[in-house]
């Protein structure tokens, strides 16, 4: 029997979230290592797909990397499509990182080496600059966002096996409340319906952790 497939594509838009675009002056590398190094006050928002996850399952320990590539006028995020046939997230838009492993030492260690598995990208261009709360998944992941400055020129190689693209998408476009949709669906094989964030950026469709990470990083800069 096939297992059944969520189309994201096809919740239900509840609302858009309609808050303001982050100023540009604060998109700025400068701006956002003073701002991790001197944090404001600020409220997480968290939706309730951590409760998708089924009450006896123990969550495993994961870290990603936010990578904010540095560019002369303008910033933008890097992105990977994971492959379909993955058994956790499959096809989904997400950072790259994943699971830690014993001989990582900290959240970033994960996080670092996770990237350099996935996409390749060397460790000599990616200045991290703090971490975003824990973001729980309804998969079962307990997930620390480590949030870096990624700067030019740099070269990527998809792990093929778990990466079926890389792409970046303008920060101010994502640092935009206008563009935060609530959605709400039944999950299969899960009881009562849910929501979730969404970004549809062109033809990519940014749900789910994704983008429930990316509210916190609005939030965080917002303050």
């Amino acid at each position: 029997m096939s297992a059944i497939i969520f189309d994201p594509r096809l919740a239900q838009l509840d609302t858009t979230a309609n808050e303001p675009a982050i100023d540009l002056a604060r998109l700025d590398a400068a701006w956002l290592r003073n701002r991790f190094a001197h944090p404001l006050e600020w409220q997480p928002e968290f939706t309730d797909e951590h409760l998708l996850r089924r009450a006896d399952q123990p969550l495993t320990s994961a870290s990603v990397l936010v990578p904010l590539v540095v560019y002369p006028d303008s910033m933008t995020l890097l992105l990977t499509q994971r492959t379909a046939h993955l058994h956790d997230h499959a096809g989904q838009i997400s950072f790259p990182g994943g699971r830690t492993d014993p001989e990582d030492i900290d959240v970033v260690a994960t996080a670092l080496r996770e990237t350099e598995e996935e996409i390749g990208l060397a460790r000599q261009h990616i200045e991290v600059i703090g971490t975003l709360p824990e973001y729980l998944t309804g998969t079962g992941f307990k997930v620390t966002p480590v949030v870096a400055l990624i700067h030019p020129p740099f070269e990527l190689k998809a792990d093929s096996f778990e990466v079926a693209e890389i792409f970046e998408v303008p920060l101010n476009y994502l640092m935009n409340g206008a563009n935060h949709e609530r959605r709400s669906a039944e999950f299969p094989n899960r009881p009562g319906r849910r929501t979730f964030y969404a970004m549809p950026y062109e033809s990519y469709f940014i749900w789910g952790a994704t983008a429930g990470m990316l509210r916190n990083l609005y939030h965080f800069l917002r303050a």
